[in-house]
């Protein structure tokens, strides 16, 4: 199983279970958006991107993302980031042992 396919099933599990989470945001473009342990709610998954509504304002705001957003740190699950992050170093521990065998 990949990374982006690791991502995308701990997302559908939280969206399944526990849709309330929390996140991290830092976006360079188009508009600057850095926020930190905003509360929000996982409004659908799909097969490339999720939905994400925040009610931090008057008016809710909804966001989708890229499963791939999650591996560059645009965005950062707080319920997720250790198990992504613990993944990752093992697919790359795994690439570099794959690559000394060879």
């Amino acid at each position: 199983m990949s990374v982006l396919e690791a991502i995308k099933d701990n997302i559908r599990l939280l969206y399944e279970t526990d849709p309330d989470i929390h996140v991290n945001v830092l976006i360079k473009s188009p508009r600057r958006m850095n926020l930190t342990n905003l509360p929000v709610t996982i409004k659908g998954v799909y097969p490339h991107m999720f939905q994400i509504e925040e009610r931090s304002g008057r008016i809710p705001r909804q966001f989708t993302h890229l499963y791939s957003d999650v591996i560059t740190k645009d965005i950062e699950i707080l319920e997720l980031s250790c198990s992504i992050d613990q993944n990752i170093e093992q697919k790359r521990g795994k690439k570099i042992s794959d690559g000394k065998k060879d």
